[in-house]
C-alpha cells in the first residue's frame, strides 16, 4: 500500500550538532466532500485513504443512514480542489434523507443551523448492546501498544490519529487519518463493510475523548472505549448514558476508568 505522504525539505537543528538539511515525510491532507444523492452533506479535511470506509462510517455515525444496507453505491471522484465521495442511497432512505434536509434548512438556507443544529449536536446517543464482555486492564495497555505497531502512516509522519478495534486478543481493524473523528468514522465504516462483530471488542483511540467521539463509538457498538488522552465531562456523562465503558489516560503506567467499570478486570 502506498502511503499518502509527501517528502518535505527541512532544516533540522540539534544542540551541539548544528543545522543540517534533510527531509520529513508529511501526511497528505485534502478537502473531502461527502455527497449523498447529489447533495453535499459535509466537507472535511482528511487523509486521502480508505475513503469508502470513511463515507460509510460517517453516514452511519452521523445518522444519515440507519444501516449499511441503506447504501446502494459509493464512488470516489477527483476534482481540481479535492475529492468527492459520492454515496447513493436506496429509495426509502433517500426519501427520508430528503425530508430531513427540508426540516433542517432554516430560513437563511444555511442547512444545519440555529435550533436544529443544536438538536443535531445533542442528539440522543445510541445504546451499546448489553453483553457479559470483560477485559483485563493489563490487556488494554497491551492493545494500545499493539495499535502503535499497526500505524504505518503515524510511524512515517508522527502527525495522524488512529482508531482500532481490538477483539479476541488481536487487532481486527485499524484506520488512520489526520482527523481523529475521521479515523473513527473510517473504522466504523470498515467494521460495517467487513461485517466485523463488535459486541466483544474494544475501541482504541490515540486521541482525547470528546462527546462526538462517544456518540460515534456507541454506533460502532464495542462495549469498551480506551483512549490514551483524557475525556471531557460531557463525554463521560454521555458514555454513562450509552452504557459504554470509558477508559482514558491509558499509558504504560496505568489507566483511568470513568464509566461502567464492571467490564474492566483489575488484577
Amino acid at each position: 500500500m502506498t502511503l499518502p505522504v509527501a517528502p518535505l525539505p527541512r532544516l533540522r537543528w540539534t544542540p551541539g550538532g548544528g543545522a543540517q538539511d534533510g527531509t520529513r515525510q508529511a501526511a497528505e491532507e485534502v478537502p473531502v466532500a461527502l455527497v449523498h444523492d447529489g447533495s453535499t452533506t459535509a466537507v472535511m479535511m482528511a487523509t486521502p485513504a480508505d475513503l469508502e470506509d470513511f463515507a460509510a462510517g460517517f453516514s452511519l455515525s452521523e445518522g444519515v443512514v440507519g444501516a449499511l444496507s441503506d447504501i446502494r453505491e459509493i464512488e470516489v471522484a477527483e476534482s481540481e480542489l479535492g475529492l468527492e465521495v459520492r454515496v447513493w442511497l436506496h429509495a426509502p432512505q433517500a426519501a427520508r434523507l430528503a425530508a430531513r434536509r427540508r426540516r433542517l434548512a432554516g430560513p437563511t438556507g444555511c442547512g444545519l443551523c440555529g435550533v436544529e443544529s443544536l438538536e443535531e449536536a445533542m442528539r440522543p446517543v445510541a445504546l451499546v448492546p448489553a453483553s457479559d464482555f470483560k477485559v483485563p486492564a493489563s490487556e488494554l495497555l497491551a492493545a494500545l501498544a499493539g495499535l502503535a505497531d499497526q500505524q504505518p502512516l503515524g510511524q512515517a509522519t508522527r502527525a495522524v490519529h488512529a482508531a482500532g478495534l481490538w477483539r479476541g486478543g488481536a487487532l481486527a481493524a485499524v484506520r488512520e487519518d489526520v482527523g481523529r473523528h475521521n479515523a473513527l468514522d473510517k473504522l466504523v465504516g470498515a467494521a460495517a463493510r467487513q461485517r466485523l462483530a463488535t459486541s466483544q471488542g474494544v475501541l482504541l483511540l490515540t486521541s482525547r475523548v470528546s462527546v462526538e467521539m462517544v456518540q460515534k463509538a456507541a454506533v460502532l457498538g464495542a462495549p469498551v472505549l480506551c483512549a490514551i488522552s483524557a475525556p471531557t465531562a460531557l463525554a463521560v456523562r454521555t458514555a454513562r448514558e450509552a452504557g459504554l465503558t470509558l477508559v482514558a489516560v491509558a499509558r504504560a503506567d496505568g489507566l483511568e476508568v470513568f464509566s461502567h467499570p464492571e467490564r474492566i478486570g483489575f488484577e
